[in-house]
Parts: C-alpha cells; structure tokens; sequence
C-alpha cells in the first residue's frame, strides 16, 4: 500500500512540474521574435507610421518584431495571411480603413470584425482644397457651398479613384452638403489629383493633408475644410472640420494594430498595453503629426463601435453609387 501511495504521489508531483512548466512557458511570452504583417508597400504612409511603434513595443517585450510587407488587393492579401495566422502572439498586424471598404466592395471575405483588436496609431484625414489657378476662386468653405447652391453642375472636384478611400470622403462631403459638383476620379496617388488642383484643371480636391502640404506651403492650392472628425494639427489647426460647420460630413483613415482572431486574452492584454504605451509616449505623438496624420489612441474595446459607424457611411455611398458587393 505504501509503495502504491508513493506510486500516486509521484505521478502528481510530476504533473505539477510538468504544470509549472507550461505556467512558466506562457509567461516568458513572447519568447521569440515576432511577426507583423504591413499590408502596404514599404516606405508607404502605413509602413512609415508604424515601424517606430513597433521598434518601441520590441523594447518593452524583449524580443524583436519584424515587420513584413505584404500589399496587393487594396491590402487584402496581407489581411489574408494574417486572418489565416496561428493565434499565438507571434504574428500580429497593421490596419487601415480599407479593412471596410475591401468587404463592401467584395474584394475580401473579412473585416475588422474577424480579427482581435489592439489599438490605433493615429489617422490619416482627407482635406478640401480649392485651386488659386482656376477661373473660379475660394478663400473659405462657405464660399463654395453658397456658389455650389447657386451654381449646381457649375464645379468641378478631383478626387480619388471610385471606391478607394478619399473619394468615400468626396462622396461623404456631396452627400452630407446636398452640393451638385461634377467629380473627377484620377488614377494614381493624391499627388496627381492635387497636381489638377493645383493647374487649375479643377477647382477643387479631396487628398490627404500630407498629398497637398507642398502645394498649400507654395501657394499653388488653399486648404479649405477638414472631412475628419478633428481638426488637423497646427500650424492648420484653425482650419474648420464640416462636423463643426454643422453638416454631416466625416471620413477617415485610421491606421491600427490587430492580430488574428482568438487571440488568448492574457497575450491581448500584454500587448494592449505595451501598444499602448508606445502611442502615447511624446516622441510617437510627434512621430505621426510629422507625418500629416491626426495622432489618437483608441483602445480596442471601442474600435468596433467606431468603426461601425464609418461602415454605415461608406455602404449608403457605395450602394448609391451602385458598387456595393458586400460579402456576407
């Protein structure tokens, strides 16, 4: 009997190790490098944002983060592999607005609601600018919704291409002003659509801040109203949004971290945390104003609702415009 007894002790006292063992295993995470999945070119707004985050986030971690860039498909295929990823800490990624527009546009099955959420880095907000070359001129917003009112059909704006981001925000400003103003999808970056701004080929424009900053510095277009939900950073900071003008008008392109679904919740919680701290540190927040985005921490519990909000918009645009496929 006691042999037996000695037995059982034995075979308990090995599964305790063998539990402590695990314990200790989990809580060395992470211990090894991790992956994150930019679903953008290298050197493009996403990528640059992003990368000093994640070198601060590596610090506090004690591992390094590789960053991997994986575009295509409007960042479809990097969503892909990163929904596809074993939910175990070491593969994480970065997010944009087309994580909406993609599934409603039918170019990917997922959305940010198939993913666990981290955090935001900071948004990227599209702007109205108006020519200083053109025959019709605008110093302010209001000017050109009085003459738009007076003159339906009479403007021209350049946007982006239809269903890509900024033009969502050239809709979102039609739609919520009731303005009767012909629109000129352009292919290619905002660089172009700022570039007919700018010749006067187009009185107006709908780019991001960053796209037209030159061209506003050199005189050659007037940064006229704010489609965000915030106001820029200075020195444009006195520059209206539409929300405050009291129309219904807001877009934007909030960058942010997200890993795939099922994530354990203690491995979320540690890297909530440190993401969040990274964002908030002031040489980050100097980072992404630098950059001509709107710097915020959102944690993750109130992502969804926000941008459950956003889909609502870009869906009315994108039905009206007959484009939507969303995948159910």
């Amino acid at each position: 009997m006691r042999r037996y007894l000695m037995a059982i002790m034995t075979v308990f006292l090995c599964l305790g190790f063998v539990g402590l063992g695990w314990l200790q295993a989990a809580e060395k995470y992470p211990a090894k490098p991790i992956e994150c999945i930019i679903a953008v070119e290298a050197g493009a707004d996403g990528d640059v944002l992003t990368r000093p985050a994640l070198a601060r986030v590596s610090q506090m971690l004690g591992q390094p983060i590789i960053p991997v860039n994986k575009p295509g498909a409007g960042s479809s295929l990097g969503y892909r592999e990163l929904h596809a990823a074993k939910p175990d800490g070491y593969t994480i990624g970065w997010g944009s607005a087309t994580i909406i527009t993609n599934k409603l546009q039918g170019v990917s099955p997922q959305d940010y609601h198939d993913f666990t959420m981290i955090g935001t880095l900071a948004t990227y907000f599209p702007i109205v600018i108006a020519s200083t070359k053109s025959k019709i001129q605008f110093n302010t917003i209001q000017e050109v919704i009085a003459y738009a009112k007076a003159n339906p059909g009479k403007l021209n704006m350049a946007t982006a291409g239809v269903g890509q981001s900024w033009w969502v925000a050239a809709m979102s400003f039609l739609g919520g002003t009731g303005l009767d103003i012909n629109t000129i999808p352009q292919a290619g970056t905002g660089a172009v659509t700022t570039a007919q701004v700018a010749g006067g080929h187009a009185e107006l424009g709908v780019v991001a801040l960053g796209s037209a900053k030159s061209m506003i510095e050199g005189g050659q277009v007037k940064f006229l109203a704010t489609l965000g939900e915030a106001r820029a950073p200075a020195p444009y900071d006195k520059i209206p949004t539409m929300i405050e003008l009291g129309y219904n008008v807001s877009w934007e392109s909030t960058n942010f971290m997200m890993a795939p679904p099922k994530l354990p919740k203690d491995i979320t919680a540690l890297l909530v945390n440190a993401f969040e701290k990274a964002v908030n540190e002031p040489a980050f927040i100097k980072h992404a104003n630098g950059l001509n985005a709107r710097w915020e921490w959102i944690p993750p519990e109130k992502m969804v609702p926000a941008f459950d909000k956003r889909r609502d918009t870009v869906r009315g645009i994108m039905q009206k415009a007959g484009i939507l496929k969303e995948i159910k």
